[in-house]
């Protein structure tokens, strides 16, 4: 009887860590983190200070899962009723929205603490204003109108801008530059998202899409547009001496085949097109950081 009440009590524990690390969409989260840590990379002049470039990964982490929590406990009735969410933490009850708050509450105060002991006052001040314009501006402005895309796209661009911030203690030219790259970059992003997820955020009232909100041509051509954008601004840090010819001939590949998958869209309009768009943006920006970061080496 007591192996078995052990067992029960272990499942339990590990049904619940699991679903308190669910509500940190630790995908996202990692991305964000590992934006933090290239702008770190990127700014370090000489050795690494890997304690620090550690413990900003975890505090961006950390900040990051916050502010998903926050969203996901805000949204938690909308989550219900959109196949994409319904199966969250909160929707099925695996997690209380008193737990899920303690658990935010938590992980903001732990990533500020990391942040404020291993980088600067600079830092934890942007970090704090990237989680209050995604969770409680952001959040609700999706269900306003597309002005939520260009609000999400601010702290979506900041992780690089404080791990830039982290190493250096200053916002110089070189930081918006890395900054001004992701922003752009959340927008093709965003609305690729938008277009294979729309019935379902039509459910929730979601309003992402620009052009009125339609999946058609003025979309399409926005989506383009601003993937067009991302080729001559992936040159930018080979131009200030930030990075080299290398990673300038990555950027410009990688950002003329992100461009070359929106014509797809523009023709049919299909959902295999947006997806190819979305997944396309996952792999853009890692794979440009990356380059970024061994042409610096």
């Amino acid at each position: 009887m007591i192996a078995t009440q052990n067992v029960t009590g272990l499942a339990h524990v590990a049904t619940k860590t699991r679903a308190y690390f669910e509500l940190m969409k630790p995908r996202l989260s990692m991305l964000v983190a590992f934006s933090c840590a290239f702008g770190y990379g990127l700014a370090t002049r000489g050795a690494v200070d890997w304690m620090t470039l550690v413990m900003l990964y975890l505090g961006g982490f950390l900040l990051s899962g916050a502010s998903s929590c926050i969203n996901q406990i805000i949204e938690r009735d909308l989550d219900k009723i959109m196949n994409r969410t319904m199966s969250r933490p909160l929707p099925t009850g695996r997690v209380s929205l008193a737990e899920a708050t303690f658990f935010a509450v938590a992980c903001f105060m732990l990533s500020i603490v990391i942040l404020w002991i291993f980088t600067n006052p600079l830092t934890v001040l942007l970090s704090i204003i990237s989680m209050v314009l995604y969770s409680f501006v952001y959040t609700p402005l999706k269900r306003v109108g597309p002005i939520a895309v260009f609000v999400g796209a601010l702290p979506g661009a900041l992780p690089p801008l404080l791990g830039w911030i982290a190493a250096t203690g200053a916002i110089s030219y070189e930081a918006l530059i890395i900054f001004g790259i992701q922003f752009i970059w959340q927008f093709p992003h965003f609305w690729a998202i938008a277009w294979v997820a729309d019935e379902d955020y039509k459910k929730a009232g979601f309003k992402l899409l620009p052009s009125g909100g339609g999946k058609d041509l003025n979309t399409a051509i926005q989506i383009m547009v601003y993937t067009m954008f991302l080729i001559p601004l992936g040159l930018l840090p080979a131009k200030f001496g930030i990075t080299g010819l290398d990673s300038a001939i990555v950027a410009s590949i990688c950002g003329v085949a992100f461009f070359g998958q929106t014509f797809s869209l523009m023709k049919t309009g299909s959902q295999q097109s947006a997806k190819r768009i979305m997944f396309g943006s996952f792999l853009y920006l890692p794979i440009v950081q990356i380059a970024y970061l061994l042409d610096k080496i």
